[in-house]
């Protein structure tokens, strides 16, 4: 059975100096006899004289050149497209351009026509690649009869490759491949043969780059695994590990070529340090609520072992239409490795004052926690605090003191955790808490947060949002609960179109006294829609339950907002207004960065 050669011309190309010829802007013509329309814009997306068809800033010189490129564009893409009989013929002024000579370059070029003729699809007559490591999984197309997609081969020998550095072998690799077209039957036999080379660990980590970090610190951090057997994804891992301490700006890891006598593998790491202090500001604007200011410092290495100080401060309520205006400033140190790479130890402290509209609290809070990453998706944090406040409302003074122990755990597996379109955010805590005095109980609080996004259409143009919050209180009587544990409703965290903290319950306590409710369930609904690349719009529909001591209630609120992304996430703007319940005043507007949730 015969072979056809496929009419491809390989040219060389030369760095010339040449005169400067007028701009101009060529009449193109594209025929693609044969090629159904997707077929034809992938041709079309290939070509570079397609892109430049309307650029009158090229010159002959550049146009010829693009010419000369678009042959082995043209042709890959139709390869890709298991089209391996096609031709393609480009003509500037009616002459072929793989024909004119790279020194006799035209002064000007006013029609360029390129024909291609994409041939019939080729399908594998053989899919063959050996040795697969166990557990390979090589693309669906890579089989007899399928379409002989040149990218479907590439993958397979990836894929294969990939597969035995994931089983420990580090320098697998292609050793050989023979790949021939039978043009008569329009198939395409496919050969393909590794080398999975020996067992590799892993040997020395070689570091440089760290000035102030310790270099101790550095590979206590990153955490290298030398001696185990080699796995690409502890390479993931260690880079994770060093860029969420936030102290470089770069981290490189780079795999030595060859291997050592005993088949370990040196790793070279590389690091570049980020300036060692940072501010940042923010704010966050409602009708309700006011405006909000809050700003931190922060120094990213502060002992020289890779520890992170952060003083926080901030106010919010200024100009509010409820309470009065709160302020809090704390520090914070995180101490990334402690007992193992993944445990990252803090301790944090705060001092605040809340002037809300059924109370006014002053409160300190001290604690020790360590956080844990279990994997990309899954994080724990446990601490154990101590906490003091000074409550006023309309029973009198009440002191409360209490030992806790807040505990949660987060699955994360978002996309983009300031916009995302698609995955979960799945939190759950509980905090026991005990109480140090007369005036505070003992019990726990429990809250739930799951949040769910789902894409659809190009690019994820619109995107459905849901969240549902929980909460509850147990063992602690309402009066004996520290304040910050009961829940309300109301404002951009649970109800939009409310006013802030407008829903809690009252309670007969020789008169009637507003708190917070033990029990809290809240919805939160969203459609969000891109109308161009920047702007997009939402609707959104919130809810909110609270009850305790005998009392309960709900309310809704439904509204419309607008998006506008930007590098640090979208800047949003919304405006809710009361759907159910007592609280609601008019409409309510909320400014800030980021998506709602």
């Amino acid at each position: 059975m015969g072979l056809k050669t496929i009419r491809v011309f390989h040219l060389s190309v030369a760095a010339l100096a040449i005169l400067a010829t007028p701009a101009l802007a060529y009449s193109l013509k594209f025929n693609t006899p044969g090629a159904s329309d997707d077929l034809r814009n992938t041709i079309k997306g290939a070509s570079l004289l397609v892109q430049s068809a309307e650029d009158d800033s090229k010159d002959a010189q550049d146009v010829l050149s693009e010419a000369r490129a678009d042959y082995n564009r043209i042709v890959s893409a139709l390869f890709a497209e298991g089209r391996y009989s096609g031709t393609v013929s480009i003509k500037l002024d009616g002459r072929e351009a793989a024909s004119i000579p790279p020194l006799d370059a035209p002064s000007t070029v006013n029609n360029v026509t390129v024909t291609v003729t994409p041939g019939p699809e080729f399908t594998f007559s053989r899919a063959d690649i050996a040795p697969v490591a166990p557990k390979t999984d090589l693309p669906e197309g890579y089989k007899v009869g399928a379409v002989a997609k040149s990218g479907v081969i590439v993958d397979a020998a990836s894929a294969a490759t990939t597969g035995w550095r994931d089983a420990g072998h580090a320098k697998a690799e292609v050793s050989y491949q023979n790949i021939v077209a039978d043009h008569r039957a329009n198939q395409l036999a496919s050969d393909v043969r590794l080398a999975p080379g020996p067992l590799v660990t892993f040997g020395r980590l070689e570091t440089s780059g760290n000035k102030r970090l310790r270099t101790k610190r550095l590979r206590e951090i990153a955490g290298f695994p030398t001696g185990e057997v080699y796995d690409p994804k502890k390479l993931d891992q260690v880079q994770a590990r060093l860029q969420r301490t936030g102290i470089f700006s770069s981290v490189a890891i780079t795999e030595a070529k060859t291997l050592n006598p005993d088949d370990s593998l040196d790793v070279n790491l590389a690091v570049v340090e980020q300036k060692k202090r940072k501010i940042g500001l923010g704010a966050e604007l409602s009708t309700s609520d006011g405006l909000g200011l809050n700003g931190y410092w922060l120094h990213r290495n502060l002992f020289g072992g890779g520890e992170r100080f952060r003083v926080d401060a901030g106010i919010s309520g200024i100009g509010g239409a409820t309470g009065g205006t709160d302020y809090s400033i704390g520090a914070r140190i995180d101490r990334p490795a402690t007992f193992n790479p993944e445990t990252s130890a803090y301790i944090t402290t705060e001092i605040s004052q809340k002037n809300e509209e059924d109370y006014t609290e002053n409160a300190f809070d001290i604690g020790f926690g360590l956080t844990r990453i279990f994997n990309d998706k899954l994080t724990g944090d446990v601490s154990i605090n101590y906490g003091w406040s000074k409550v006023t409302d309309d029973s009198g003074q009440t002191y409360f003191r209490q030992v806790y122990l807040p505990t949660k755990l987060t699955w994360d597996d978002r996309d983009n955790k300031l916009d995302p379109t698609k995955g979960y955010y799945i939190q759950a805590g509980v905090t026991p808490f005990v109480g140090i005095g007369g005036d505070t109980g003992t019990g726990a609080q429990v809250t739930g947060d799951l949040r769910a996004y789902r894409g659809f259409g190009q690019n994820d143009r619109f995107v459905l949002a849901g969240r549902v919050q929980l909460g509850g209180v147990y063992g602690s009587d309402l009066e004996e609960t520290p304040r910050d544990y009961l829940f309300y409703s109301g404002g951009g965290g649970t109800v939009r179109g409310q006013p802030y903290q407008s829903l809690g319950v009252e309670v007969l306590d020789g008169g009637t006294l507003k708190t917070g409710g033990t029990e809290f369930v809240g919805f939160q609904g969203e459609a969000r829609i891109g109308i161009t690349d920047k702007i997009g719009a939402v609707a959104f529909y919130d809810y909110g339950y609270i009850a305790g001591g005998g009392d309960s209630g709900s309310q809704a609120g439904a509204g419309l907002g607008l998006r506008y992304k930007t590098g640090i996430g979208p800047i949003r703007l919304d405006v809710g207004f009361p759907v159910s319940g007592g609280t609601g005043s008019g409409a309510q507007l909320y400014i800030g960065i980021g998506q709602a949730f």
